[in-house]
């Protein structure tokens, strides 16, 4: 399923009220690219704002210089694989659907990235086993900053359908998820 979108796509309030966190700490502001066929999407992830753990910094202009948390960077995995569900899977959070990642298989910061220009932000889902009430996804993740990679990663997620449409999310434990 994709939806017919102009590029770049700024996120309306339809997909801000189904998030499972608030905006404020999405972290990717639009949608710069949705290509169905590879199962992908691209989007922008601004660094000229504050952001958590990355303005708590105490800054050393050799020693430490500011730069975008590394935690940062992984929730924002998170949130693009969010942002993966809702336009290419269908998944609503309303319709009873929650994702939560499982495995970090491979992180790699490959830069430090100083706060100013975005970063360009793709998520690729490489593996996908789609059952009824759970799915279980493994994603490529590449940002690029100035041109640069600065992060690669190689993650897993399962997303459920949680509630009376599906299981608890505290009857299955996290060692008994296969790896995706």
């Amino acid at each position: 399923m994709q939806p017919i979108l102009e590029m770049p796509h700024v996120f309306d309030e339809a997909f801000l009220a189904d998030c499972p966190y608030d905006p404020e700490v999405l972290f990717v502001d639009r949608i710069e690219e949705i290509d169905a066929a590879r199962s992908m999407v691209r989007c922008r992830m601004p660094t000229d704002r504050p952001l958590p753990l990355t303005s708590s910094q105490r800054v050393h202009p050799v020693r430490h210089p500011r730069h975008v948390a590394g935690a940062i960077m992984l929730h924002a995995t998170g949130m693009i694989g969010f942002v993966h569900a809702y336009y290419l899977l269908g998944l609503r959070h309303s319709d009873g659907w929650i994702g939560y990642g499982t495995h970090l298989h491979k992180g790699v910061f490959r830069k430090l990235v100083e706060p100013g220009t975005p970063i360009d932000a793709t998520c690729i889902a490489t593996k996908l086993r789609i059952g009824t009430s759970r799915h279980l996804v493994r994603y490529s993740f590449e940002f690029r900053h100035e041109g640069q990679v600065c992060y690669e990663g190689d993650q897993s997620a399962v997303w459920m359908r949680v509630g009376e449409a599906g299981p608890s999310l505290t009857s299955t434990p996290a060692s008994a998820i296969p790896e995706g």
